[in-house]
């Protein structure tokens, strides 16, 4: 009996070598020493999915579209939070844009940029520049929102967000007719007009100017020109939330409105016979009209310039970037204006 138990455990152990009876593990293996694992990699998939949501929660589901539209139409627009708390990926609105990085993060909420909220990857080792983050948000209000890694891969796509992420909104743009009225009610008048200038760290420094020396607004055109963003906004060190920024649909109609409100129209140009210390008309209410660095004024808005001037340079300078000539021009005429 002894002998035939032993026939039938060595019959079975050849079955689970073959694979056609019992389970196949490490039985038959004629390999030595441990096994290699999968290094918790199959975990979640053990673990499984949990029960499947409702139609109406799914998100993309022809059902939850129908049910968040249904709440958006009874809400007055809530019913996209409300979607959002249904259990859907955190989501930044379309047309808000995002500063990624822990450096560029911090630096935007210490320059005050108007962010609506701020994205933290879980799963981060410590990082003073994380609690920074952490910090300056909650202290100017603006919500922090703890994402999983992938969810802040597929919102940030390629950039390098190491694990933060800063959403900010649309600028609100003024009217070029509201500087107008700003203009009337001062003496005189001081406006900062843009043409070409597509850096938005040059817009950011020439706003940072314009409020500086005492200018009413600054205006950019509506196309084929930097707006304000994120990078604007850390360049004007707060000063754009002061001073207001209008769009032009064109540029040239807008300063032919400001000439026929009683502005003069002034225009720097490196080739101008007039030097910015000579300009007369610098203690009158002004739009002073700024060129890109390497094309300087177009041609119809230098048709529309009452004057051009020029900042005088020595040296081998051909030209200087928008910024710089901004803050030299403003701050002559201010210099003007204190002694009349």
């Amino acid at each position: 009996m002894a002998l035939m138990a032993g026939a039938a455990r060595r019959g079975g152990g050849g079955i689970a070598r073959g694979g056609q009876g019992g389970r196949a593990g490490k039985t038959g293996s004629h390999r030595k020493g441990a096994g290699a694992g999968s290094g918790g990699q199959g975990r979640q998939a053990l673990e499984g999915r949990g029960a499947t949501p409702p139609a109406h929660l799914r998100p993309g589901h022809p059902a939850q579209r129908r049910a968040t539209a249904a709440r958006t139409a009874q809400t007055g627009g809530r019913g996209s939070a409300d979607a959002a708390q249904a259990g859907s990926r955190p989501r930044r609105p379309e047309a808000d844009e995002l500063v990624v990085g822990r450096n560029a993060v911090v630096e935007a909420l210490r320059a005050g940029v108007p962010a609506s909220s701020l994205y933290v990857a879980g799963g981060l080792d410590f990082d003073e520049r994380l609690a920074d983050a952490r910090r300056l948000a909650t202290r100017a209000g603006i919500a922090v929102i703890d994402v999983a890694r992938p969810d802040l891969d597929r919102m940030c796509g390629t950039a390098p967000h190491q694990g933060l992420a800063l959403s900010v909104p649309p600028f609100r743009y003024a009217h070029p007719d509201d500087l107008l009225a700003r203009v009337r009610a001062a003496a005189p008048g001081l406006l900062v007009a843009l043409d070409g200038v597509t850096d938005p760290r040059n817009l950011g420094a020439v706003v940072r100017s314009a409020a500086a020396f005492g200018a009413h607004g600054v205006v950019v055109p509506e196309r084929r020109a930097a707006g304000i963003t994120a990078a604007a906004w850390k360049t004007s060190a707060g000063a754009a939330a002061r001073l207001p920024v209008a769009r032009a649909t064109n540029l040239a109609r807008t300063l032919v409105s400001f000439a026929e409100s009683g502005l003069f129209v002034v225009g720097l140009a490196a080739d101008a016979d007039t030097t910015i210390d000579e300009l007369e008309m610098a203690t009158d209410p002004v739009v002073l009209v700024i060129g890109s660095e390497g094309r300087g004024l177009s041609r119809l808005v230098e048709e529309r310039c009452d004057v051009t001037v020029r900042i005088p340079m020595a040296g081998a300078v051909e030209s200087l970037n928008a910024g710089v000539a901004a803050g030299i021009a403003l701050a002559e005429i201010a210099r003007r204006r204190r002694g009349a």
